[in-house]
Order: structure tokens, then C-alpha cells, then sequence
């Protein structure tokens, strides 16, 4: 990135902490924003200096991009709060604040290896929490698929190639989907963490200020802002780490794989699909639709009961949620099938 692109950027960003500080309606929050707009035009002015020693023009007024002005009306219209992901990746920073409301207040922690065990253990149950879903989803998707077949009268062994298909083409479209995904928010994510480390290296005492700013919003007295920003600062390794959490509300340690998240996604569908699946594969017998209806059934309740670690919710009314639903998704398609095998008999 040349040195105009780093003064379009920081004042920019100054434009659009100005339109969310305008946006919010807390006033901790507004003087937070409106804080952050002075620091990025300070942080303009660092490469407007640059700019002129090089002999190169500075255009006298900002003037917002297409993209730029597409998210300002999206800030009117929705709200700072719901773009925080948006925001966040066109360098406005600060949209950690929103993700972590509840905390506003309280104090901030002493430990870095305590922070880092909280994460370990949201990161461990966020997986499992992916697995449980994916494994539903390849459940309830592949049994409908075959309960919309059987309702048109077919034989069983048209009903194994329905479900096998469905098993693969819903398998590699989860997992290709997860693989897209993961890897664009880790592009964004690695650009973000590229420019905060190129901006520490250039101005650390401004990364210092936005820092205290943002923990003054969350409660924590000024004085003990600057001093605990100051400090953090001192510390490159530390401080790129800190801001990424505080300022981006991402944690660097977790950007995640996308061919992890990819064979996950395409196991985790695959081993739920093939619940159904199983009296077809084992046996021949004319009640083998019963049994992929009685497993289906079980399944969806041990999954529904499962969540409710999670949700904290009874396990028996979870359990039988997830059922209901399950029930309701293959009724519906077994009387669309029926309704497509009576018109083609």
C-alpha cells in the first residue's frame, strides 16, 4: 500500500467513525467514535507529511468511494451495531465495544494466559456445537430426500441411490461452502492484522491512544486506560495481539483453517446422512423404510438432547423440538413425493 492510499484510508476511517459516532445513540460511545475520528486524521496527517515530502498533491477535501457511501447508508439505515463485521473491515475500529457489551465495567483481566484459556475453551465447544449441527443437518436433510422418494412409490433400491446422491451432493456442498467461507473471512482477517501491525510499527503511541479509548468506554477510568494501553504498547507481540482482539474483535490464534473447516463440515454432514441410510445399505428387508424412520427419529432426539448443553434448556423438551421439526420437514415431503408419484403413474 503507497503512501496516498494510507492517507485515503485513515481519513476514510475518520469519515466513518464520524457517521457511526452520529449513528450511536450512548454517549460513551459517541465520545468513543468521535475520539477515534480525531486519531485517524492525526494518523492522516503522519502520511500527508510523507506525501508532501515526496512532492505529491493532497487532494483538498475527502471524498467517499461508491463503496463507502453504500455503508453509510447502510449505517443509517440498520444501525452501527449490526455492521460491526462490515465496519470492522474497512478499518473502522472500536467494533469490539458491541460484541462485548456485557462486560462494559467490569475489570479488565491481569493474565494473558487466563484470556487464552477462555478462548481455548470457547474455541473447543464452538467445534463441537459445529459438529452437532452439521451431523443434524445431514440427518434432516438426507432423510427428507428419502422420505420425498418414498412417497412416490419407488423401490428400495431407487431410494439408496436418492440417498447416496443426497449424501454426496449435500456433503460436498457443505463442505465446499465451509471451505469458500472460512477462507475469505481469513483473507480479510489476515489483511486487517497485516495493516495493524503496519500501523503499530508507524505510529504506536496513536495505536496506544484508540486502545485507552476504547477501554475508557468500557468503563475503566482514563487515567487507568492510557496507563494499561501505554504498557500493553511496550510489548509489540503483546500489543499486536491486544489490539487485534480490542480493536478488531478477532483473536489472531483462531483465523481457523478453511481445509480444516472443509473436511469437518463434509464428515460431519456425511456421518448424519448416512443414519437413514443404514437399513439400506445393510439389508433388503421391505421394512427397511420403518427402520431409517425409527433411527431418524432417535437421532434427532439424542441431537436436540445434546444441544440442550448449549442451551441450557430441558433435555426432553430439546430433544423433542429437534423430533417435531424433523417429523414436520419428512412429512412435508413424503406427501410432496406422493404427490409426484400419483401424477407420473
Amino acid at each position: 500500500m503507497d503512501v496516498l492510499e494510507n492517507w485515503e484510508e485513515e481519513k476514510r476511517s475518520a469519515y466513518l467513525y464520524k457517521i457511526v459516532s452520529a449513528a450511536e445513540k450512548d454517549p460513551k460511545y459517541k465520545e468513543l467514535f468521535l475520539g477515534l475520528s480525531v486519531l485517524a486524521d492525526q494518523q492522516a496527517d503522519i502520511w500527508a507529511v510523507q506525501l508532501t515530502n515526496n512532492n505529491i498533491a493532497i487532494p483538498t477535501l475527502y471524498s467517499p468511494d461508491w463503496r463507502t457511501k453504500i455503508i453509510i447508508k447502510l449505517i443509517h439505515l440498520l444501525g452501527p451495531r449490526r455492521l460491526r463485521l462490515v465496519l470492522a473491515a474497512t478499518k473502522v475500529r472500536g467494533m469490539s465495544i458491541y460484541r462485548n457489551e456485557q462486560q462494559v465495567g467490569h475489570l479488565l483481566p491481569k493474565v494473558f494466559g487466563e484470556v487464552e484459556g477462555q478462548h481455548r475453551a470457547i474455541k473447543s465447544a464452538g467445534n463441537l456445537r459445529a459438529a452437532i449441527f452439521g451431523i443434524n443437518d445431514g440427518l434432516l436433510s438426507n432423510a427428507s430426500l428419502i422420505l420425498g422418494v418414498a412417497g412416490a412409490h419407488v423401490n428400495s433400491s431407487f431410494l439408496l441411490l436418492s440417498g447416496v446422491a443426497g449424501l454426496l451432493a449435500g456433503a460436498c456442498s457443505m463442505g465446499s461452502g465451509e471451505y469458500v467461507s472460512v477462507r475469505s473471512q481469513r483473507e480479510m482477517l489476515e489483511y486487517q492484522l497485516e495493516l495493524e501491525k503496519h500501523e503499530l510499527d508507524t505510529y504506536p503511541e496513536e495505536e496506544a491512544a484508540e486502545l485507552a479509548l476504547i477501554y475508557e468506554a468500557r468503563g475503566l477510568p482514563k487515567e487507568d486506560a492510557v496507563k494499561f494501553a501505554n504498557l500493553l504498547i511496550q510489548n509489540p507481540e503483546k500489543a499486536l495481539d491486544t489490539l487485534a482482539r480490542e480493536e478488531l474483535g478477532i483473536n489472531p490464534d483462531e483465523l481457523g483453517s478453511p481445509w480444516g473447516a472443509a473436511i469437518s463440515s463434509f464428515v460431519s454432514f456425511a456421518v448424519g446422512a448416512c443414519i437413514p441410510l443404514l437399513p439400506f445399505i445393510l439389508s433388503d428387508s421391505k421394512y427397511n423404510l420403518f427402520i431409517s424412520i425409527g433411527l431418524t427419529a432417535v437421532s434427532l432426539f439424542a441431537i436436540g438432547a445434546t444441544i440442550s448443553l448449549f442451551t441450557q434448556r430441558n433435555a426432553w423438551i430439546s430433544g423433542l423440538r429437534v423430533l417435531l421439526i424433523g417429523v414436520a420437514a419428512g412429512g412435508l415431503t413424503y406427501f410432496i413425493g406422493s404427490l409426484f408419484g400419483v401424477t407420473t403413474l
